[in-house]
């Protein structure tokens, strides 16, 4: 396809950093099928980075799919819907991928799903989008979970003047995102045009990586429907590397402004949403139906049949690699996510949530053990954030915490490149992520 140079962006500036990661994308060419409806489902209360919801729902009531069962008054939570039809049986706690407890919802599911009856909001200003984005329970999808009404909220101040949308989908074997640009392009093309006009933002630049032609195709049609009269929505094709996915890394590269420490892409004018956020907004609006299933990449050595699967938020992590096929015996590591930045499951009965895009699970891991660090620098020459993780481990071991204070670990983003790239194995983000909780303990004290 002759694609028109004008509508094609070239990134404004490229941190010359990263690393080139075997894709194994194994499962792009698969269309996203529904799971088997499993007997019960385990709905956490806290989805999301911020606060719990309280439970609205008691032991021995009835529910539908799309029922909502968890709710809180601090607006920084996101509400939490059932996502089969059925009758709670308990009200738990269990671990959640924040780290620590969290309480959750068990609900016995019908053979057959009954759905509430969904009304579709009605969206015409700002103010309307935002409340949609939080009744819809959206967060962001690409694993973080922050709120999507409080990231949109920012365009309330008039200062955001570009709208990026991550469809970079940079870690290997994940094609969750990638299948959202081929499956709902309707949705993603409505939406984004949604988003900008509700907003009033000017610029929209949708960001995906070269390795992805035939979502490039899909995509390039959303821009070039021009529906907006200015010709405003640009694609932008960006070098195949990792993390081009990370946010302050997207950012840069779409318009070369740095987000200073501790702030967010709307202090230096921008909202960054994932491309399945976007449809998933969309679909809300049209229809109705709040979040309650999700699409994930199932896969990895340890999976017989890899796969996408549309599955329902709280079912069990065993229940969906029984229904892949996955060598139980020898499976060492299970991971929500990406194998760069995935959180590790401590057991099969932990549940998929709103965020996870991905579950990989590895047969033993072949890679060598740890030797001294030889200090070559390669850890420092990837880091897209321009720190030294080898001298952060150095401070760590020797438990330094004046010589921590000075390198700047709180912008590191926790991508696992310079693991990746370490001669000697040294588990530096490991060590990077050590270094934070040092500092956020010392602050504390204070």
């Amino acid at each position: 396809m002759q694609y028109d140079s004008k509508e094609i962006l070239k990134p404004k500036s490229l941190i010359q950093v990263g690393i080139n990661l075997p894709h194994r994308k194994n499962t792009a060419k698969m269309e996203p099928k529904p799971i088997d409806m499993p007997k019960t489902v385990t709905i956490p209360l806290k989805q999301n980075i911020g606060v719990a919801c309280d439970c609205l729902v008691e032991v021995g009531a009835r529910v539908k799919a799309g029922t909502k069962i968890g709710d809180s008054e601090n607006n920084f939570s996101s509400p939490i819907y059932s996502s089969v039809s059925g009758t709670v049986t308990a009200i738990t706690t269990i671990p959640d991928s924040f780290g620590g407890a969290v309480s959750a919802i068990v609900i016995e599911a019908d053979s057959e799903t009954e759905y509430e009856e969904f009304t579709p909001p009605v969206v015409e200003c700002a103010e309307d989008l935002i409340k949609a984005a939080r009744d819809c329970g959206l967060v962001g999808l690409g694993g973080a979970g922050f709120p999507a009404h409080i990231k949109l909220s920012g365009a309330l101040t008039g200062n955001i003047d570009t709208l990026i949308i991550n469809a970079a989908e940079c870690e290997p074997y994940i094609t969750s995102d990638y299948r959202t640009c081929m499956d709902n392009f309707q949705d993603v093309c409505d939406g984004v045009y949604l988003i900008k006009k509700i907003l009033a933002i000017r610029n929209v630049i949708i960001a995906i990586e070269n390795n992805k032609p035939d979502a490039i195709k899909k995509l390039y049609e959303v821009v070039t429907d021009h529906k907006d009269r200015n010709n405003t929505v640009k694609l932008m094709r960006l070098k195949s590397a990792y993390p081009q996915g990370a946010e302050k890394v997207l950012v840069y590269n779409a318009t070369k402004r740095k987000i200073p420490l501790g702030k967010l892409p709307s202090d230096v004018g921008c909202i960054v949403m994932n491309i399945t956020s976007v449809a998933v907004l969309n679909k809300y609006i049209r229809t109705g139906e709040p979040l309650i299933s999700k699409c994930i990449t199932v896969d990895g050595d340890a999976v017989h049949n890899p796969q996408n699967l549309i599955v329902p938020i709280g079912i069990a992590v065993e229940h969906v690699l029984n229904y892949c096929g996955y060598d139980a015996e020898n499976t060492e590591k299970i991971l929500y996510g990406g194998p760069m930045m995935g959180v590790a499951i401590k057991d099969t009965s932990a549940v998929i949530t709103k965020q996870n895009n991905a579950l990989l699970a590895f047969k033993a891991d072949n890679r060598p053990s740890s030797t001294p660090c030889i200090r070559c620098g390669k850890c420092a020459s990837v880091c897209p954030m321009n720190l030294t993780p080898a001298k952060v481990e150095t401070a760590v071991n020797r438990d330094n915490k004046e010589a921590l204070q000075g390198l700047n670990i709180n912008y590191c983003i926790e991508c696992g490149s310079c693991s990746f790239t370490c001669p000697a194995y040294r588990p530096l983000t490991q060590s990077m992520r050590l270094a934070k909780a040092i500092l956020r303990r010392q602050n504390n004290a204070k």
